[in-house]
């Protein structure tokens, strides 16, 4: 069974309070967000699915930065601008999702 899927690349800033928590504390944090933006992010395969969103490199607790890279795979395709605006009313005070595209298709 294929079903098409779109990656989104998103870049954030990780600030104030937010630098206290871990890379783990982080993932859990942007998947609840993903799921309170209700947002048709795709899962993984297997006995226990979870979303398809990874992060580019894991920052050292107590580590502030403004400029990290993640990724998120979707069901759908949704316009950038709807999805950044749905992930900033989610997001809590000193993680901020500066923004979010498309990912271009490798030929």
């Amino acid at each position: 069974m294929s079903t098409q899927s779109f990656k989104y690349i998103f870049r954030f800033s990780k600030k104030d309070d937010m630098i206290y928590i871990s890379h783990l504390d982080l993932m859990r944090l942007l998947t609840r967000a993903m799921r309170r933006a209700d947002l048709p992010v795709c899962l993984t395969q297997g006995f226990n699915p979870r979303l398809k969103i990874s992060l580019k490199r894991a920052l050292k607790l107590g580590v502030a930065s403004d400029d990290e890279e993640g990724e998120i795979v979707l069901a759908q395709k949704l316009e950038d601008s709807e999805l950044l605006g749905r992930l900033r009313a989610v997001m809590p005070k000193g993680i901020e999702i500066q923004r979010i595209n498309l990912a271009e298709e490798k030929k």
